[in-house]
């Protein structure tokens, strides 16, 4: 009970202040806490919940047709090219509504916003539907084109 009015005491004497500074690096940190914890609060909160409502899942640039020549593009590659928004969310690709697995066929190109399918060596069998899906938490986003190789009559 003693130490409570010494406290209160303490500001109005000049040199307890001077006092009080010696121990000043606990205190700055202290002092520092005070204002970073209520500043590091919200980038733990609101971001998400702000990044979601802010930044809708979509493509900025939707996927398109690619038709070639079966002469011509025997042994050249195709690439399919999205953009999307934002560049957090994940992309997987598909092939007449089945996954594709990267290999030496199929090559995932992931540049910021900006994601291809790359299709090597194109042949007649690669003709078909290719979709991108984008995923970010639980929503879903899909775009879809077709490769078209056509035939030489």
């Amino acid at each position: 009970s003693e130490a409570k009015p010494q406290k209160e005491e303490t500001p109005k004497g000049i040199s307890p202040v001077k006092a009080k500074k010696t121990p000043s690096p606990a205190d700055a940190e202290r002092r520092k806490l005070r204002p970073g914890s209520g500043g590091e609060k919200p980038p733990e909160e609101p971001p998400f919940t702000y990044q979601l409502k802010a930044v809708p899942l979509k493509f900025v640039k939707e996927m398109k047709d690619i038709v070639l020549k079966e002469a011509e593009s025997v042994g050249s590659s195709a690439i399919f090219e999205v953009l999307i928004s934002p560049s957090t969310a994940i992309t997987s690709w598909m092939k007449d509504g089945s996954n594709i697995r990267e290999s030496p066929k199929h090559k995932f190109i992931a540049d910021g916003k900006d994601r291809k399918l790359h299709i090597i060596d194109v042949q007649l069998s690669d003709a078909g539907e290719y979709t991108c899906v984008l995923k970010l938490g639980n929503k879903e986003k899909t775009s879809t084109a077709k490769l078209i190789v056509e035939g030489i009559h």
